[in-house]
């Protein structure tokens, strides 16, 4: 079957906004970032993930409605800087006024989104305008998340498909494409809730999308494989709490992890900026973690965070200590916070630090992934992937590890500055949807919580520490075999959707063309 494009008539969308506003205008401005904000609400912690299904409808059909192209784009504009600001508002304590910056920058991405929605759903279209708008506007919104994806943009947080982290379908979905798969099914029930809704002409058609979207998700439920079980392996989080002070963090995180003596585990885990001290630059410290291996009878992963000995600049580095003391295992953090661990071009950018509390030293970028080999006791011969802090948000990055051999994910972060806000309940959340995408149990430990554990399915394992808790826990993680579709086959719906867009900008370019040399009709 052919899906054209039509052609708009003449004259209903002026290319030029003249006149007053329209009727109701005065209330399109707040109500662009009201309605780009409101699909915040289906992230952690409100955790409303059934909201995501319908959160775009109100923004799509204001778009949609706008009275010119140009004014289609303010409020795509409008409603990205406030879905940003909903999804980062608990940066606002660190970045101050430069959030609003941010987040207005950023929120331009989705202008061609809202130009997409405005050509292809405004007035009255008819099926076939629809059926290409609902391959096409999921297709601009994963544009816009693929964007501002980039890690000097602020990397992948927020993505509208890893609200999704708690749906068993939704997962299933992830192991075969990736959150990127969640999310373009996601826009898609969103805009054909909005053709039905809007457009009478074309309500068989969003009707037909929906049916086709859930047949999509109940084919994918019945036919995709699934991970085989593999054994277990015995895991423990050592989640200190609140500490400032680094000497009397690390002595807790010491005490906590003695009090695992004789519970058989195979790797205890701390969290990100547990040592605040370079290994090599320190004998003592060194003896003191081989002396705790030894105690506990498994290796510890912990995380430093200190200026190298052997190297110039700060490193976060996760290190795998074994009884003999490190074991040469180091894996440094590649992927960086934007001003909370660096400022991208600082000699602009630096008046950030006066304001908020953005990094006064940048920290320096390792240049390649690592996977350990547990060395010593119950766990030897586990291979394990590490990730430092918001490095779980990217997905090309766990999928890599599981490729190179990884049987379990382990992140080590800290929120610790966002504790009473979203962001250790949004942080938390990736694990269940890494774990899902590669087939990999995914251990997430932290400093101040929320620290948990997602099995291969990316289903709950035990209790999560919450932040209100300082405690040693120990987790029996079901390992599993095999390699996800998501894995082998990597960001292969992104591609697809990237392919739409070209061969409609292709086909609206010849378009064009023959409209400029076609004679004028007598």
């Amino acid at each position: 079957m052919r899906v054209r494009f039509p052609a708009r008539t003449t004259g209903t969308f002026p290319a030029r906004a003249s006149g007053p506003p329209p009727a109701g205008g005065r209330w399109r401005v707040p109500g662009a970032v009201v309605a780009g904000a409101f699909p915040a609400l289906a992230f952690p912690a409100p955790s409303l993930w059934w909201l995501a299904y319908v959160a775009l409808v109100p923004w799509l059909l204001l778009v949609r409605s706008a009275g010119s192209p140009r004014r289609a784009a303010r409020e795509a504009w409008l409603g990205g800087g406030g879905f940003l600001l909903a999804v980062h508002h608990w940066l606002l304590p660190s970045l101050h006024v430069f959030i609003l910056v941010l987040a207005a920058l950023l929120g331009l991405l989705w202008v061609p989104w809202g130009l997409l929605v405005h050509r292809l759903l405004g007035g009255r279209p008819g099926p076939g305008r629809v059926a290409a708008a609902l391959m096409l506007v999921p297709a601009g919104w994963l544009l816009a998340e693929l964007v501002r994806s980039w890690e000097y943009l602020g990397g992948p947080w927020g993505l509208l498909g890893a609200s999704q982290w708690q749906v068993p379908p939704a997962l299933r979905l992830a192991s075969v494409g990736g959150v990127w798969l969640v999310g373009l099914l996601l826009v898609a029930v969103n805009t054909a809730l909005a053709a039905v809704l809007a457009l009478p002409r074309a309500r068989l058609a969003g009707l037909a999308a929906l049916t086709g979207c859930a047949a999509v998700t109940a084919g994918v439920w019945w036919w995709a494989p699934q991970p085989r079980a593999a054994g277990t392996a015995r895991i423990a989080i050592v989640q200190p709490g609140v500490i400032d002070r680094p000497g009397r963090r690390l002595e807790h995180e010491e005490a906590l992890t003695r009090t695992l003596a004789g519970r058989g585990v195979d790797l205890v885990a701390w969290g990100e900026s547990s040592v605040g001290t370079d290994l090599g630059a320190d004998p003592a410290l060194r003896a003191r973690l081989a002396a705790l291996s030894r105690t506990v009878g498994a290796d510890l992963l912990v995380n430093v965070d200190a200026r190298r000995s052997d190297r110039p600049g700060i490193f976060k580095s996760s290190v795998l200590v074994g009884p003999g003391g490190p074991t040469g295992d180091r894996y440094d953090k590649m992927r960086l916070v934007p001003f909370g661990e660096y400022v991208p071009a600082r000699s602009l950018l630096g008046w950030a630090t006066s304001v908020g509390k953005a990094a006064t030293e940048d920290r320096r970028r390792g240049d390649r992934q690592v996977v350990m080999t547990l060395p010593s006791g119950r766990g030897g011969g586990l291979r394990i992937g590490p990730l430092v802090c918001f490095e779980t948000a990217f997905p090309d990055m766990s999928r890599h590890l599981a490729a190179d051999g990884a049987r379990v994910l382990v992140a080590q972060s800290s929120t610790s500055s966002f504790q009473h806000g979203w962001a250790p309940a949004q942080h938390a959340s990736l694990a269940s949807l890494r774990a899902a995408e590669t087939w990999r149990p995914m251990v997430h430990a932290t400093l101040t919580g929320v620290s948990s554990v997602a099995d291969a399915h990316g289903r709950p394992v035990g209790r999560r520490m919450g932040t209100d808790t300082s405690a040693a826990a120990v987790y029996d993680v079901p390992l599993a075999s095999g390699t996800s579709f998501y894995v082998r086959a990597g960001d292969w719906a992104v591609y697809a959707a990237l392919a739409a867009l070209a061969l409609y900008g292709a086909a609206e370019g010849v378009r064009t063309r023959v409209r400029r040399v076609a004679p004028p009709r007598r």
